[in-house]
């Protein structure tokens, strides 16, 4: 089922016959170093990512991550789609792609129209989170009109993450953006967020 479409890209819902493109970009280095490793080393444990995560957002949430492919060819390239992870407040846009596809514009063509998606299906707010060594992905942020406005550390995560929200709403209060607030969490990093 196809979702979105733009100038050179279509986004559509991931199914389980998706899982070898999966185990590929779970398994590519830039994604293993940005993200995380998500620990899909076969094509069965893919089909259960698929099934476990995207698909279960889609009956849960009503949105999730996407396939992109190139639109000329058919070629799968990454995955960008909403996410609602529990321990944000708010729905965040979410993007990975094969290292040989990047400097391309296709994570920035891809973002902005799931956030505009999002936005179609009644989603207030809209943020991203990113490492903070991910400056490729801080670009894409900046260019679909988010702003970094904080550092804090996520579950699961090494290191805190950088908050992007959107310029024209940029968060109130330091803690709003987590649920609930980790009791053992550093101050944010004033380096970080200030300018």
């Amino acid at each position: 089922m196809q979702v979105l479409e733009t100038e050179r890209l279509v986004l559509r819902r991931l199914t389980p016959e998706d899982a070898a493109f999966i185990l590929e970009l779970l398994n590519d280095p830039l994604f293993l170093h940005f993200v995380g490793d998500k620990g899909v080393r076969t094509r069965e444990d893919a089909v259960e990512y698929i099934r476990h995560g995207p698909v279960a957002s889609y009956s849960q949430h009503g949105f999730g991550l996407f396939l992109v492919s190139l639109k000329a060819d058919g070629t799968p390239i990454g995955m960008c789609g909403l996410l609602k992870r529990a321990v944000l407040e708010d729905v965040d846009v979410g993007f990975g792609f094969l290292s040989r596809y990047g400097g391309n514009g296709y994570a920035t063509e891809a973002a902005a129209a799931t956030v505009s998606y999002g936005r179609r299906l009644g989603i207030r707010r809209i943020v991203a989170i990113t490492a903070p060594d991910n400056v490729a992905s801080g670009n894409v942020l900046r260019k679909i009109g988010l702003h970094h406005t904080q550092t804090l550390p996520l579950p699961g995560y090494k290191e805190p993450s950088l908050l992007f929200t959107p310029v024209d709403q940029v968060t109130a209060r330091p803690d709003a953006a987590l649920r609930p607030p980790s009791p053992i969490a550093p101050p944010p990093d004033r380096r970080a967020t200030a300018g």
